[in-house]
């Protein structure tokens, strides 16, 4: 049994509260997920499940489980999951909870635990579909037009003309016509159904892919509204507004339609307490947030957890629609408007910061249609607005995930409270940068002030996988924050930082290098491509597009392989082919397919043939220069080590051996650092940790402690701060407030070779 513990968050306690975990399961147990139950005290809940992964002998390794609880208000509780029914059953019985009884289809009529529960159907017809939630009820619509046909809530309904399609005004060239073709079933179940619908916005000749989300739950009376917007075009994309918009039943047809009275019109934002606007008239309120609110506005949260809210409410003698942005503040600009016509949703308003998305860029922006009876308060509105901002989820133990083995070993048993707040100052010590095109990412001071952006601050684009170090961190700690830092660097990665369109082969599906604007004047290359963070992102989130993202990646990766650039042996340095390897090996585990271990074998041979070439692992510098780079080195070091686990082999373990001994003897100073890199220019002292993992191999490899002897100095310095950067003045450069402190560079590169060195130096007793 795991246990699913839910802390402490809302005032009021919430119904049948659709929630979701990720749980990673050992090599073995696991064969399908027909008899998995999510129970409180002995009463079954309902729920569904579905497999993200499987270990190579076929059994699962990841499930994602969505469930319905009943959370009490103002304390903590917990949930029990069971891997299968045998299980829940015996332990009823040990409980004497035997007595306790359930209604059909698993459903207890326990108050205590959750009601019963209306059943979540969908139908099908033609080519659109019709979700029954209970007392709610919406079908879809393609061709032109808006998403929706039709939309039932209790005794009112609303028509297909009175939801607009998405409104896209390009700059210069006008309104685009919006058409979706059509839709299919993501994921389906009692708790839960996705839909996704694929379309495009057309002005011209030209043509912009869109894809359009819906996520329904069983007895709730609302919608989440996933909008993705790509650029695939070959220009830049300026986008003039881009609305959404339900008219009210006055404005489509008032010689068919009765008049229907507006009662009230309200817009709300928050960042503490919630402020509104309100008219009981129906009159025109609004709220839109630019750069220059969040400039001059103090907000302590962390805002990748909560910012505050927006949203937008009309209502009438029949029933309403509140509709709430999804961290909008963060992703501003942002404006709501509510009026007698309705409510307009504006994801990208006019007269506001000019956002331009550049070719091959997308972007997703969420809404939760929140359709409410007549009589429904604000402060309900209010209240479930809030949570759809910051839901509930519950936390496993750390055993959990380091019981399964489906992570790296990152698990301390003799923590060093120093070394734990020093980790964690790295993790949250990075500038939160606000805009629709930036949130999730942050600039790099070096790579900025080096003028690598000619004057505009360098995106560090995810360099080094920093959602991968929150997800490891977070399996770890156990802390929320660092899964929502996983989440929110995720989706940008997913959306921004990855080309989606292009005409080059070598550019569709990779990862830009860090570079102003986040794509401008960039390459894509092995060196700055990485995988481990999306799939963590899909095995956390249930979200195939993280996944799909991840593949695309490694294909751009196996294409660049084949290009000349990497036919010539030490005409390119050892990270470029060092981290191709460590994206090919975590696709290898992830899916099992050979194609990804073909270019691995490769990779090795050119390793030994690199190493003849010039006696060790040298790197081109000036004309006649071929010198030691540590940190590239050990870069190799541990992508060689990570194909190794999977295919042992005595020649990759002596290569290892060979090359760190050679930075042992060549670049270890007697300090007890090692130096940058091997010319008389370059010889200061090395601050880069990647050297930690490196050395922490060796240590695997031989079990000689004398290799991690050489780290204790890298790593004294490198824990020696305790302390996190997270406030301080906000600036406003181009379409982004950018907050202070460093880019997410530095945690991303160190976590690991950090809390491996520090696990394999406290085990042995080097480190106490």
């Amino acid at each position: 049994m795991i246990t699913l513990t839910f802390e402490k968050i809302y005032l009021k306690e919430r119904k049948m509260e659709p929630c979701s975990v990720a749980i990673p399961v050992k090599k073995g147990t696991l064969k399908s997920t027909k008899g998995i139950v999510v129970a409180k005290d002995g009463l079954e809940t309902v729920s569904q499940t579905k497999a993200t992964s499987y270990w190579e002998d076929g059994s699962i390794r990841w499930i994602f489980v969505r469930f319905l609880a009943n959370l009490p208000g103002n304390k903590g509780t917990s949930y029990e999951l069971y891997l299968n029914r045998e299980e829940f059953l015996e332990d009823r019985k040990t409980r004497n909870l035997e007595h306790l009884t359930k209604t059909k289809d698993n459903l207890n009529t326990n108050n205590d635990v959750l009601e019963d529960i209306p059943a979540l159907t969908v139908r099908k017809e033609s080519e659109n579909y019709t979700i029954q939630t209970g007392g709610f009820e919406f079908t879809t619509n393609t061709g032109k037009g808006g998403f929706f046909k039709e939309v039932i809530f209790g005794d009112t309904k609303y028509h297909e003309s009175q939801f607009k399609a998405p409104l896209l005004k390009i700059d210069k060239k006008g309104l685009c016509e919006f058409n979706l073709h059509q839709f299919r079933i993501v994921e389906e179940g009692p708790v839960c159904v996705i839909l996704e619908g694929v379309g495009e916005h057309t002005i011209e000749e030209q043509s912009y892919k869109v894809t359009i989300q819906l996520t329904a739950y069983a007895g709730k009376p609302w919608i989440e509204v996933a909008y993705r917007l790509f650029n695939t075009s070959n220009q830049a994309l300026p986008i003039e507004y881009l609305n959404y918009e339900i008219l009210a039943k006055n404005q489509i047809d008032a010689k068919n339609e009765k008049n229907v009275e507006v009662t009230r019109t309200c817009v709300a934002t928050s960042n503490y307490r919630t402020s509104y606007l309100v008219s009981e008239e129906g009159e025109t309120v609004s709220k839109k947030v630019d750069a220059e609110d969040l400039l001059y506005e103090a907000n302590e949260h962390i805002a990748e957890v909560f910012y505050g809210t927006m949203f937008a409410d009309y209502n009438t003698v029949e029933g309403g629609v509140c509709a709430t942005i999804y961290q909008a503040q963060q992703n501003y600009p942002k404006a709501v408007e509510a009026s007698k016509q309705g409510i307009k949703i504006s994801l990208v308003p006019e007269n506001a910061t000019k956002i331009i998305m550049q070719s091959g860029m997308a972007r997703e922006q969420k809404l939760l249609l929140h359709f409410h009876s007549a009589d429904e308060d604000l402060k309900e509105l209010n209240n479930r607005s809030l949570i759809y901002q910051m839901p509930d989820r519950p936390q496993l133990d750390s055993k959990v995930y380091s019981d399964s083995k489906t992570f790296h070993d990152v698990f301390v048993d003799k923590k060093i409270q120093k070394v734990e707040l020093s980790l964690i100052a790295k993790a949250d010590s990075h500038s939160r940068c606000y805009g629709m095109l930036n949130w999730g990412d942050s600039p790099d001071p070096g790579y900025t002030t080096q003028g690598r952006g000619g004057g505009l601050p360098v995106w560090t684009n995810n360099e080094y996988d920093f959602p991968h170090a929150c997800a490891l961190m977070y399996v770890r700690t156990g802390t929320r924050r660092f899964l929502d830092y996983l989440l929110v660097a995720g989706r940008h990665w997913m959306d921004v930082d990855v080309c989606h369109y292009s005409d080059n082969p070598l550019y569709f599906g990779g990862q830009w290098e860090h570079t102003n604007n986040h794509v401008l004047n960039s390459e894509i290359v092995c060196s700055h491509q990485w995988v481990e963070g999306l799939i963590d992102y899909y095995h956390f989130t249930g979200d195939e597009e993280s996944y799909k993202t991840a593949i695309g990646i490694g294909e751009n990766i196996l294409r660049l392989l084949e290009t000349p650039m990497f036919q010539q042996k030490g005409e390119i340095n050892a990270r470029e082919t060092g981290w191709a390897m460590r994206s090919l090996v975590a696709l290898y585990k992830e899916t099992h397919e050979e194609r990804w271990l073909v270019k691995c074998d490769w990779i090795v041979g050119h390793f030994e043939d690199w190493e003849k070439e010039y006696g060790y692992w040298l790197s081109p510098y000036t004309d006649n220069t071929a010198i030691r780079v540590v940190f590239m080195i050990s870069i190799a070091v541990g992508s060689l080590m990570r194909y190794h686990r999977i295919r042992p082999s005595e020649n990759i373990k002596s290569m290892i051996l060979r090359a760190v001994d050679d930075l042992i003897e060549n670049c270890y100073m007697d300090n007890g650092l090692f130096y940058y890199k091997e010319l008389p220019s370059l010889k200061r002292l090395g601050n880069n940790t990647i050297i930690l993992e490196a050395l922490t191999i060796c240590y695997e490899l031989t079990g000689d402690e004398k290799y991690l002897t050489y780290g204790l100095m890298t790593f004294e310095l490198a824990t020696r701060d305790q302390n996190a950067s997270m406030g301080g003045s906000k600036k406003i450069i181009e379409d982004s407030v950018i907050g202070p402190g460093p880019g997410t560079k530095n945690f991303a590169q160190s976590f690991l070779p950090l809390v491996t060195y520090y696990k394999a130096a406290t085990d042995t007793g080097i480190l106490s």
